[in-house]
C-alpha cells in the first residue's frame, strides 16, 4: 500500500493521535460516580485521580520535549503509544484505587509523548502559509474526542460493564499504533541548531502566545468550575443540560479551529489574536446574565469561537519564530506552551472561585473579560 504525501500523513496521524488521546482521557468522566461508590472514594480522592494526569503531563513536558528534538518525532510518538495501550488495559481491570492513580500518572506522560511530537511533526511538514490550518485541523480531531468520549463512555458502560469503554479504548489504540508506525517516516530531516528554553523564553512573540494559550485555557477552566451551579440555579437545568451547553460550546471550538488558524495564515496570528481578546471583552459576562436558557446556549457557542480566536494562533505562530531562527527545535517551544495551558487550567477555578465568591459570578466574568481586553495592550507593536 502507498503511503500518502509526507504533509497528508503527517496530518492523519497527527489528528488520529490527538484524537484518541482526549476521547481516552474523558473515557473517565462518567465512570467517577461506579468509581467512587466502589472504591469509597471522598472528593479529595477524586480530585487526586483527575490532578494526577496534569502532575505527569507537567513533569514530563520537558524532557520529553528534549528527547523530541533531539533524536525525531517518531521514537516518543511510538513508545507514547505503548504506554497509552498499557494504561487503558489497567483501567480496564484494575479494582483499586492507587493502580487508578498509577494509570492515570502515566497517562499523562503518554500524552505529553503524543501531543510534543504530534505539534513538532505538522511543524516540520507545513510551512508557516498553511501551518495554522494544519494544526487547526487536529485541534478539532482532538476536539471530536472531547466530544464523543463522555456518552461513548457511558453507553458502552450501561449495556456492556464498566470494563467495556477501556476495552473500546485499546482497540482505538491498536487503530492509533498501525496509523502512526505506518505514516510516520522511518528516516527524518537533519534538525539544525537546538534552542534552549532561555533563547526560546527570550523570544517576545514566543512569550505573548504563551500568555495567550494561559489565558484560552483558563477561560475554559473558569467556566467549567463556576458556570454549572450558576445554570443550576437560575434555570433548574440538570447534568444533561448543563451537558448540552457545554457540548454546544466544544462543538463551535471543532468547527472554527481550523478556520481561524487558516485566517491567521492569510491575515497574520497576531491580528487574529486580538479579535479573540476583543470578543472575549465582549462575551465572557453573557452566560451569566443572559435571561433564557437558549440564549445561554447561543453564548456558550459565541465564546467556544472565541477560544478559536485567541487559541488557534497560538502554536503556529510559534512554530514560525522557531523556523524563522533556523532551527526545527519545534517539541522544545510547544513545552512552554503546555507549560502555559496547564497554568491556566490550575489558575482558572482558583482564580474563579475568589472572584465569584467575593463578587458573585456577572462581576467575576466582567472582570475576566477586562483581563482579555488588557492583554490588547500586551499585543500592541507585534506584526507576527
Amino acid at each position: 500500500m502507498r503511503r500518502p504525501a509526507p504533509p497528508t500523513a503527517a496530518l492523519l496521524v497527527t489528528a488520529l493521535a490527538f484524537h484518541v488521546d482526549m476521547l481516552l482521557y474523558y473515557l473517565l468522566v462518567p465512570l467517577l460516580p461506579r468509581y467512587a461508590r466502589d472504591l469509597d472514594l471522598n472528593p479529595m480522592k477524586v480530585g487526586i485521580l483527575f490532578g494526577s494526569y496534569a502532575v505527569a503531563l507537567l513533569l514530563a513536558t520537558f524532557p520529553v520535549a528534549i528527547l523530541t528534538d533531539r533524536y525525531g518525532r517518531r521514537a516518543p510518538m511510538l513508545w507514547g503509544l505503548a504506554g497509552l495501550a498499557v494504561t487503558t488495559l489497567v483501567f480496564a481491570v484494575s479494582k483499586q484505587y492507587w493502580l487508578l492513580v498509577v494509570a492515570r500518572f502515566l497517562q499523562g506522560i503518554a500524552g505529553s509523548a503524543t501531543w510534543l511530537p504530534g505539534m513538532a511533526l505538522l511543524a516540520d511538514h507545513f510551512p508557516a502559509e498553511s501551518r495554522g490550518r494544519a494544526m487547526g485541523t487536529a485541534f478539532a480531531a482532538a476536539n471530536l474526542g472531547v466530544l464523543i468520549g463522555p456518552p461513548l463512555s457511558g453507553v458502552l458502560d450501561q449495556h456492556l460493564g464498566p470494563s467495556a469503554p477501556f476495552l473500546f479504548g485499546a482497540g482505538l489504540v491498536a487503530l492509533d499504533a498501525a496509523g502512526r508506525a505506518f505514516l510516520l517516516p522511518e528516516v527524518e530531516p537533519d534538525r539544525g541548531p537546538r534552542l534552549s528554553f532561555r533563547l526560546l523564553l527570550a523570544n517576545p512573540v514566543i512569550r505573548l502566545f504563551a500568555g495567550a494559550i494561559a489565558l484560552g485555557s483558563g477561560l475554559w477552566a473558569l467556566l467549567e468550575s463556576t458556570l454549572p451551579l450558576d445554570l443550576d440555579h437560575r434555570f433548574a437545568f440538570g447534568p444533561s443540560g448543563i451537558g448540552l451547553c457545554f457540548a454546544a460550546s466544544a462543538l463551535a471550538h471543532t468547527f472554527t479551529s481550523p478556520l481561524m488558524g487558516q485566517l491567521s495564515d492569510r491575515i497574520g496570528r497576531v491580528k487574529v489574536l486580538r479579535m479573540g481578546l476583543v470578543l472575549a471583552l465582549i462575551l465572557l459576562p453573557l452566560p451569566a446574565v443572559l435571561p433564557k436558557p437558549w440564549m445561554v446556549v447561543l453564548a456558550m457557542m459565541a465564546l467556544g469561537s472565541t477560544a478559536s480566536f485567541v487559541m488557534s494562533p497560538c502554536s503556529p505562530a510559534v512554530a514560525d519564530q522557531v523556523e524563522q531562527q533556523g532551527s526545527s527545535s519545534f517539541a522544545s517551544a510547544f513545552s512552554i506552551l503546555n507549560l502555559a495551558y496547564s497554568v491556566g487550567l490550575m489558575l482558572g477555578p482558583l482564580v474563579g472561585g475568589i472572584l465569584v465568591q467575593g463578587l458573585g459570578l456577572p462581576w467575576a466574568l466582567g472582570l475576566c473579560g477586562l483581563c482579555f481586553g488588557g492583554y490588547l495592550f500586551a499585543a500592541r507593536g507585534f506584526t507576527a
